[in-house]
């Protein structure tokens, strides 16, 4: 979405890194000389700083379990100071669904690579890092667990754009006794879908990649956008015989269309600079709000000032070169897969896994991430 520098005011760049500061700086104060040993890391740290798992992976930071209260209190605050409200609802709610994981795999999984007794599905497996000084001019903090990744940099005192962000949910719906559902990626399925279900045999014909959906995001962990990734081996999975009838119709008059081979999933879907899919030049302007209300899921996890500027790139010609393509079944339970790309923008949504109930979504900058932009000016400025 154009330059990931924001163009926050002085004063809203000035309270929002002024907020997590404040927060970052009273949960360090709260820690133990060792615990801030795992916690705390060089902001020159590259290689540790540009590490991201949506996995239930052991990593780098001080995990919640390893805080008492007040501390895991101070450090839900700073995790809060980098989201909206609804984004940190979110959060609380993802890093929750960890209890009902556990009782469905029949609370036995243990935590790759975590060397001490632990649950393997745990509210409390989120591990929180900070990289430089929150008093300084430029640092940056992470939070990561299992379905939660984001972190922000802060570069010679202007906020970047945070991403790899990333929401996952497993369950992506878990029922209550009655009517009531839980769905904290609700937006980001649904709005998709009536995207897609609103678009005519001409436009389904190019948004419609491959009626096999990968079962990952195709970019995976990856710290930097890769041109020609491709998902990985083994990574396809037939849509329901009860797809939709859009779908399969235009399925049927296109023998050009990949089959179930791994091979040809790869191909179609492989990642490349030129955007595939349909283009938001090519859609009606109905579908272009729909579009847009798709993004924002995404950019309205940010806090209210930061995701305002992004959400004002999308227009003009920087919308029209967006472009929305689906793979998989276009119906509730089919297994599917969307990825939006456009200038500086790249997100990838898949739903396939644990019979199509189990939601990765990432919003990333293929030129920003992790602030390497500002960083590289920041650079080049003082040399």
């Amino acid at each position: 979405m154009c330059e990931s520098t924001t163009t926050l005011s002085p004063e809203k760049n000035r309270l929002l890194v002024a907020r997590m500061a404040e927060a970052a700086t009273d949960w360090l104060a709260a820690l133990a000389p060792e615990q801030r040993q795992k916690a705390v890391f060089e902001f020159s740290a590259k290689d540790e700083r540009v590490i991201w798992y949506y996995t239930p992976t052991e990593r780098g930071g001080l995990p919640l379990v390893e805080m008492d209260p007040i501390q895991q209190r101070l450090a839900h605050r700073l995790i809060a100071s980098g989201l909206s409200n609804p984004g940190y609802n979110a959060a609380a709610a993802i890093m929750g669904l960890e209890n009902i994981l556990d009782a469905r795999e029949g609370w036995k999984t243990t935590y790759s690579g975590r060397n001490v007794p632990n649950r393997g599905r745990d509210p409390l497996l989120y591990f929180v890092s900070v990289f430089g000084d929150p008093n300084g001019k430029t640092w940056g903090w992470r939070v990561g667990g299992h379905h939660v990744s984001f972190s922000h940099t802060i570069v010679n005192g202007l906020l970047a754009t945070p991403t790899p962000l990333f929401f996952g949910s497993n369950p992506a719906m878990a029922r209550f006794v009655g009517p009531g559902r839980l769905r904290p990626l609700a937006g980001e399925e649904d709005i998709a879908r009536d995207l897609l279900q609103g678009l005519n045999p001409d436009q389904l014909n190019l948004a419609l990649l491959s009626p096999i959906a990968p079962t990952d995001i195709v970019q995976a962990n990856r710290p930097f956008i890769e041109p020609g990734a491709v998902p990985r081996p083994g990574a396809a999975i037939p849509v329901h015989k009860a797809s939709d009838d859009v779908v399969r119709r235009l399925l049927d008059s296109q023998p050009h269309r990949p089959n179930s081979s791994s091979e040809d999933v790869q191909s179609v879907l492989r990642y490349e600079e030129a955007a595939k899919g349909l283009s938001a030049s090519q859609m009606t302007t109905d579908q272009r709000v729909t579009l847009t209300a798709l993004i924002r899921q995404y950019v309205d996890r940010l806090p209210e000032e930061l995701a305002e500027i992004h959400a004002a790139r999308l227009t003009g010609e920087t919308l029209d070169a967006t472009h929305f393509a689906w793979a998989g079944g276009g119906e509730p339970g089919d297994p599917h897969y969307y990825r939006i790309q456009g200038p500086r923008l790249l997100i990838e949504y898949d739903n396939t896994q644990n019979d199509a109930n189990h939601i990765h979504a990432v919003w990333r900058d293929p030129e920003g991430d992790f602030g390497v932009d500002l960083l590289a000016e920041h650079y080049r400025m003082a040399h």
